[in-house]
């Protein structure tokens, strides 16, 4: 007799109205949390009572209005999928960074803000053995999956390595414990940096190399690894998946937030023969000139033209801007409508230019 079986978690719940993902409504905060001395955890449902549906790894877009300016800016979901009355955001407050100090500084219970989502692409596929790699404030993806596990008992083997700054900056540090002892198949790795701030460290310090890969997952090659955090360490992380021998197949990164630094930091190597086009911005009066193998959006940060942005990859929708003339070659993710690009809007992020571009910004 066969005894084998195949685990299927139970299909969702759901009561009332679903929430709108593209309409843009409004959500009220109904809890706020401090993680650690600079992360906060915002929880947010719809004044309706609507219900949320989304995958773990997504992420919402919200639209605030900050000293009488608009600002858009994408947040991932920390909370589990399977609690769809509500859902979280946890947001490190950045030096300097606009939203995230006016969001921790600002932003409180019984707010209303607008957003759009779930959003996103940064989806485990089915595996029988995870990797989950996060650094800072990057666990928040990779959390909204392990609270998945937990909240639906489906049998798991994961080594969650979370890397930060110190013992104190370590997001989630005591509720992933807590999972780590309930979870037989999670394998808790925690990694800062340098210790400070507490008395005794029973672990290793350091940042992440092969060596200390080979050491937390020695059979890392098997495994689906799902990336998430800095550029720097995202960076690294691929870099020593690689020489592991994790194909590129089973490395999975989220490349929002980071993606910006790395379209501004990394030069792009144009061609003797590409063309340089006059990029104008109407509303701040400046021009600039871009090659036509460089996206409109990394030409304009280098030369400090304010432009919002968060993805850099087309699927968010933050940078969406007019274009009053001219044609770009706009390789999208669906961040963008094709009844928004009949009107005349673009994604700077990922459109090169085609001619010479007047930009309503």
């Amino acid at each position: 007799m066969d005894t084998k079986s195949t685990f299927n978690p139970a299909p969702r719940l759901h009561q009332g109205e679903m929430w709108n993902r593209d309409a843009g409504e409004d959500l009220v905060c109904i809890d706020i949390h401090q993680e650690t001395h600079d992360v906060k955890t915002f929880t947010f449902a719809s004044p309706e009572g609507k219900q949320f549906v989304f995958e773990a790894g997504q992420y919402f877009l919200f639209d605030l209005e900050i000293g009488g300016e608009p600002e858009s800016r994408c947040y991932s979901i920390s909370s589990s999928p399977r609690r769809t009355n509500a859902f979280s955001v946890t947001v490190k407050r950045v030096p300097g960074g606009r939203i995230s100090n006016w969001l921790h500084d600002n932003l409180a219970i019984n707010a209303k803000v607008k957003a759009n989502g779930p959003l996103g692409h940064f989806v485990r596929p089915n595996a029988k053995k995870y990797l989950f790699l996060s650094g800072g404030s990057g666990i928040t993806p990779v959390m909204s999956m392990v609270r998945e596990f937990a909240d639906t008992y489906e049998p798991a083997d994961i080594v969650f390595l979370h890397a930060g700054r110190t013992p104190k900056d370590l997001v989630f540090r005591n509720e992933l414990t807590v999972l780590a002892s309930r979870m037989k198949g999670l394998r808790l790795q925690f990694l800062p940096e340098k210790v400070s701030g507490e008395l005794s460290w029973p672990g290793l310090t350091g940042r992440i190399s092969p060596d200390y890969m080979k050491l937390a997952a020695p059979d890392v090659a098997e495994r689906v690894v799902m990336c998430c955090g800095p550029a720097p360490f995202m960076a690294a992380a691929r870099a020593i998946a690689t020489e592991l021998g994790v194909p590129p197949s089973n490395y999975i990164e989220e490349s929002f937030d980071a993606a910006v630094i790395d379209e501004v930091d990394i030069p792009v190597i144009e061609e003797a023969t590409a063309r340089t086009f006059q990029v104008s911005f109407a509303k701040q009066v400046r021009q600039i000139e871009v090659s036509g193998e460089q996206t409109v959006l990394s030409c304009a940060k280098k030369a400090g033209v304010k432009l919002p942005s968060s993805c850099s990859n087309g699927v968010c929708g933050t940078c969406k801007s007019k274009l009053v003339s001219g044609t770009v070659d706009m390789n999208h993710n669906g961040g963008i409508r094709q009844r928004e690009i009949d009107a005349g809007l673009f994604l700077p992020c990922c459109s090169k230019p085609l001619s010479d571009l007047v930009i309503d910004r």
